[in-house]
């Protein structure tokens, strides 16, 4: 691997694999796409780091996982953020929220915002059953919980780093996974462990700022790694005004013209990007109108 160090890919997923040994590793370095999941939220110090977390959390495991599909992870519980959530796909394209009755302190643990509660991990695939994983938060930070589920759910030694911060002025968040291989041994345990006790050396600013190769030269140059093609991350909303239109038409019209005489409008925020739609009783008319045949084909017979 080059020792130079260049400007980190950001926003990308990196998978790479111990060549002697049976342990693979993920590293994600996120700038644009974490600022686009926080835009227009304003959320508390605390959950802000958190939402990251969970995002960069949520790219590592959807590369793990391996499927092709939607995922979505989620903690629930009965503290301060009684929930925070990340949807994505296997394109690492990914939305989230948090939802919260009281602003935590800037520096509380992942107890002292979620309280007791559990994480969720609902992997649905284009083709297969649904699939659902729930485990209790341990620990205080989401780490430990993550590492149980892999313990619990998965049956794979799993070390995880995640972190949030400002580099160059920038809001950031990064993550490192390193796991064991379903085909490793007992006997390779100490394989697994020498290569976590050195990530943990790994300081913020060269997880925030180093490029991957550079990274991975720094924590690991007296081993053979691979490093595989990096595959793009963004946050992607999905939402549009055709998508309102749907969710309007499962509403009768007599309860919506009853909401436009009360309020004017009929006004419906996406809970992701906060984008705003409006809906007039002009656009009822016509959306009810072009929706329903028989109205069609009156109007035609006219």
């Amino acid at each position: 691997m080059d020792q130079a160090p260049t400007q980190p890919l950001l926003d990308h997923l990196h998978r790479f694999l111990f060549e002697d040994y049976d342990v693979r590793g993920e590293l994600v370095q996120l700038s644009q796409s974490y600022q686009d999941v926080l835009r227009n939220h304003n959320y508390p110090a605390a959950i802000e780091r958190l939402v990251g977390e969970l995002f960069v959390a949520t790219s590592l495991l959807t590369a793990t996982l391996k499927f092709e599909g939607h995922i979505n992870v989620q903690l629930q519980g009965d503290g301060p953020v009684h929930l925070a959530a990340i949807n994505g796909d296997h394109n690492q394209a990914l939305r989230g929220v948090a939802r919260y009755k009281s602003t935590p302190a800037d520096d509380a643990n992942l107890t002292e915002m979620v309280g007791k509660g559990f994480l969720l991990i609902t992997i649905t695939p284009n083709e297969g059953e649904r699939y659902q994983g729930v485990v209790e938060l341990v620990g205080n930070s989401l780490t430990d919980s993550l590492e149980n589920y892999f313990a619990q759910s998965e049956q794979l030694a799993t070390k995880l780093i995640l972190k949030t911060g400002l580099y160059n002025d920038q809001k950031m968040a990064a993550g490192l996974l390193l796991q064991k291989l379903p085909t490793a041994k007992e006997e390779h345990e100490a394989e697994f462990s020498h290569v976590t006790t050195l990530a943990e050396t790994l300081k913020d600013d060269e997880l925030f700022g180093l490029d991957a190769e550079t990274l991975l030269y720094r924590l690991y140059h007296q081993e053979a790694v691979r490093i595989f093609e990096p595959q793009a991350i963004v946050f992607e909303c999905g939402c549009s005004r055709e998508k309102c239109e749907g969710a309007l038409l499962s509403v009768e019209k007599s309860e919506l013209l009853d909401i436009l005489q009360e309020k004017g409008q009929i006004d419906m925020d996406c809970e992701y990007c906060r984008t705003a739609y409006h809906f007039d009783a002009l656009d009822v008319e016509a959306l009810f109108a072009t929706n329903n045949p028989s109205l069609q084909s009156n109007k035609t017979k006219h």
